[in-house]
């Protein structure tokens, strides 16, 4: 077993989105522009409904994926081919853009807490211009293992300890975890040993990744091997950990805003297709 280790640190920094959602941009910004075939990683967190109810109005999205995980809070999501769904606490959607969309995320409270995490991903050229789709998982459809005393994990996608998660169909067979640990808990997580990983702690102190240790709010790259070991001191606080891992794609990447293609010149007919009306 060859056991992954942490080969880059970064602290998110202040960003905001749609009308003005306050939020923390992790991936995606200076630190860390992308980790094929991850491209953004957002994580929003208030309970003033000042920072979340202006919402994310319509927007078009083109040649990748998002993946919002609803931790708190409920959101409305509206396409123009007439879908529309409701995100609340504790459920997932995995959306594949394609070959155009454009639909509106609105947050369906205004008061209490907001919190949750999008992600997106990177689609290969020969899926960019795929049909649009999405995977609406409710809470109840996440299956929850306990692999280790103190640990609970959820997992939303690939299979893990005896349960398999609910999305599917996904080109870079990913897998995202969402792992609580007690205090003095210890695990011991497969990965595809080719796969890029990252884990970010989103509650507690701390977790001890490896040899070393990744603090409350820090996401670490994680090399290549076939396994993560994670622990929680005994005399710490208990901690929950986003653990996310996908076959990159190596291609050449072309990004304009919501647009992700593998040429500059498909992002100028990505522009005009969507002025167009197209999408």
């Amino acid at each position: 077993m060859t056991s992954r280790t942490i080969t880059r640190r970064v602290r998110g920094i202040p960003a905001s989105d749609g009308a003005g959602v306050k939020l923390t941009r992790v991936i995606g910004q200076p630190m860390l522009d992308s980790l094929d075939p991850f491209l953004l990683l957002d994580e929003f967190g208030s309970d003033s409904a000042d920072d979340y109810l202006a919402g994310f109005p319509d927007h078009p999205h083109r040649g990748f994926e998002t993946v919002t995980y609803m931790l708190d809070g409920r959101m409305r999501h509206r396409d123009n081919h007439g879908n529309s769904g409701l995100l609340e606490s504790g459920s997932v959607q995995w959306m594949t853009a394609g070959r155009g969309i454009v639909h509106s995320e609105m947050p369906e409270q205004d008061h209490g807490l907001m919190r949750g995490f999008q992600l997106w991903v990177n689609l290969a050229a020969k899926d960019k211009m795929m049909p649009p789709r999405y995977q609406d998982i409710a809470p109840g459809k996440i299956p929850t293992a306990e692999p280790a005393q103190g640990v609970k994990v959820r997992v939303v996608a690939g299979e893990m300890f005896g349960v398999r998660g609910p999305v599917d169909g996904i080109a870079i067979a990913p897998v995202y975890l969402d792992i609580a640990l007690e205090p003095g808990a210890k695990l011991s997580v497969p990965l595809p040993e080719d796969h890029s990983a990252f884990a970010y702690v989103f509650e507690g102190d701390a977790v001890q990744v490896g040899a070393e240790t990744l603090g409350l709010r820090e996401l670490g790259v994680l090399s290549r091997g076939d396994a993560v070991e994670l622990a929680v001191a005994a005399d710490a606080k208990a901690a929950r950990v986003l653990l996310v891992a996908g076959r990159p794609l190596n291609e050449s990447v072309a990004r304009y805003g919501p647009f992700v293609m593998n040429t500059p010149e498909q992002i100028v007919q990505a522009m005009q297709d969507y002025q167009a009306g197209r999408f």
